[in-house]
């Protein structure tokens, strides 16, 4: 196994278009980016921990949410002997990089 590129996440700014209209620039790095490039490129699909494996996918939702991004959450049943329901996460803000932005893929 290969350790990850820990650059790959490096800084970059987002511009988001909030529903109610406002717009704000986010900056962000890690696994906060990591996560919301991961909304963006599931669109109306959304996220969940299970097709999308991640570490703590609701504290990233948690915290895109205190930075003003709109994320629904759909709660979805699953079977198995764990038998319960998840969170699948959807970004509703419309969001853009920033063209600027240093560190990292794009």
């Amino acid at each position: 196994m290969t350790k990850p590129n820990k650059t790959a996440f490096g800084r970059m700014t987002f511009h988001v278009q909030a529903t109610e209209g406002n717009s704000f620039p986010v900056e962000l790095r890690g696994r906060k980016r990591w996560a919301l490039e991961c909304l963006m490129a599931a669109g109306a699909r959304g996220c969940t921990s299970i097709d999308t494996p991640g570490p703590r996918w609701s504290h990233y939702v948690f915290t895109l949410r205190q930075l003003g991004l709109q994320i629904e959450t759909l709660h979805e049943s699953h079977d198995g002997p764990f038998k319960g329901t998840h969170g699948r996460y959807v970004l509703q803000s419309v969001v853009t990089r920033h063209a600027q932005s240093q560190g990292g893929a794009q």
